[in-house]
């Protein structure tokens, strides 16, 4: 059941800064590593837009990944230390993979990545750059799309291979399980993007350039009637889910862009953020 604006009008709401893309007429691109000498790391800019984001934890039974493009579900996860790539890959993978058939009425889930990310204790701003000291990326501060029209499909191909082609024909979702290492998250949280609230022209594809391959993300362009949502201090037992790519593109929420912010309400002694987010391909049955 999607929410109506009366519903949506009378949450708890917090208010700050996001920041967007400034279009220009190059296709944006950023480099995930330090590139040549000469070479610019990337062609973006971007500005602060004030909004109220609306807390969605009083109405987290009622959002879903088909209206609003995310979801707050309860897990309580078996690994003992998410900063382990084998436990996680071990562990976390076949756990998120059910709770996402349980979730989503999947026939088949495949995970096929994860990110840790901490922010630095000094607290830099948002997405400042290169990694932190101890190589971990920190929260990503601009308003941002995993996946688009084009890089959904691509990535399935490159994943599954000779398997995707039948894939394929079926209706599939990339699927991001985004949750706090260490709870309450107070620090950074994330907001999400009301599909619903997206117009035609506001997701602009954009360059992701890593070592072996380029891949690409949707940018976001300023829009006053985004409506933005977060989940006041995430438990170690709950997990975001959020819809970054649908394959059907008449009906079902598509797009959920998101970013980290700075919430004003965050007390100044509050631990830094510690999450982690796992991509998955979602199958659901013809």
């Amino acid at each position: 059941m999607s929410l109506d604006a009366r519903v949506i009008d009378a949450l708890p709401s917090v208010e700050a800064n996001l920041n967007y893309l400034i279009p220009t007429r190059e296709k944006p691109f950023r480099y995930t590593y330090e590139p040549s000498p000469g070479t610019a790391a990337d062609n973006t800019s971007y500005a602060p837009h004030r909004f109220r984001i609306h807390d969605a934890r009083q109405v987290g039974a009622r959002v879903s990944l088909d209206d609003e493009g995310f979801a707050l579900v309860k897990h309580r996860s078996a690994v003992r230390n998410f900063y382990d790539d084998a436990e996680v890959r071990q562990v976390y993978y076949p756990e998120a993979q059910r709770l996402l058939i349980e979730a989503t009425g999947a026939v088949k889930v495949h995970v096929f990545d994860h990110t840790v990310r901490r922010r630095a204790a000094e607290r830099r701003p948002l997405d400042s750059g290169p990694p932190n000291a101890d190589g971990l990326r920190g929260p990503v501060g601009r308003v941002h799309n995993d996946f688009t029209h084009d890089s959904g499909p691509a990535r399935l191909r490159r994943e599954l291979g000779s398997e995707a082609e039948e894939l394929l024909h079926l209706r599939f979702a990339v699927v991001n399980v985004w949750r706090p290492i260490r709870g309450p998250l107070l620090d950074a949280p994330l907001a999400v993007c009301d599909a619903r609230s997206l117009a035609p022209g506001d997701l602009l594809p954009s360059d992701l350039i890593y070592r072996d391959r380029t891949g690409e993300i949707y940018q976001v362009k300023y829009n006053p009637g985004h409506r933005w949502y977060y989940v006041s201090a995430l438990q170690n037992d709950e997990a975001l889910l959020l819809k970054c790519y649908d394959s059907t593109e008449d009906g079902p929420a598509r797009f959920a862009p998101h970013t980290a912010f700075e919430d004003p309400t965050t007390p100044e002694n509050a631990p830094p953020r510690e999450s982690i987010e796992l991509r998955s391909f979602v199958f659901y049955p013809d």
